[in-house]
């Protein structure tokens, strides 16, 4: 973790990076939403739990896509001339079976970030947005992890994401 991360804010920094009140900051460390700690009579929360509220966790299965994509990089930058030739050779398949003008919208937007290169791609497919997500959902990069690499990820992501079980 680094000491950004780590970092104590007062309420008045948090109600700042959350764009609300302090009252409002205060009211979510008294109902135990936003974690705290004392310093002497004052609150002082960690950035990382008010960064945890600007960004609330995706389901499961975007996370899970999350978690693949993330591998996904790893192997565009180690070879990014394969990575970038197998996306590009995969966007074209897809157009050619979609040739509906259905998934055009798509098509032309991986289009334009393949164009721009592989860090924008990287930056892309491992952002925690939704329009990342989205992105994740219309990948080109089906075929770049072996089995064993999507299966092995997908064990990891398992084992520290474990299911939760539905009350009956």
């Amino acid at each position: 973790m680094s000491s950004t991360s780590a970092a104590l804010l007062t309420t008045t920094e948090a109600a700042a990076l959350l764009h609300c009140s302090r009252q409002h900051v205060v009211d979510l460390c008294v109902n135990g939403t936003l974690p705290f700690v004392r310093a002497g009579t004052h609150r002082r929360i960690r950035r990382d739990d008010v960064e945890r509220l600007l960004r609330p966790p995706f389901r499961r299965e975007v996370e899970k896509s999350l978690w693949l994509h993330r591998a996904v990089a790893g192997k565009l930058v180690a070879d990014p001339v394969r990575g970038m030739a197998l996306a590009y050779r995969n966007l074209a398949h897809r157009r050619e079976v979609h040739s509906d003008g259905s998934a055009d919208a798509w098509f032309d937007a991986w289009q334009r970030l393949l164009d721009e290169g592989v860090d924008a791609v990287v930056d892309m497919i491992t952002a925690r947005t939704g329009v990342a997500a989205e992105f994740r959902q219309n990948t080109p990069f089906a075929g770049l992890l072996t089995e064993r690499e999507r299966l092995k990820v997908l064990a990891a992501f398992d084992a520290t994401h474990p299911r939760v079980a539905l009350s009956a």
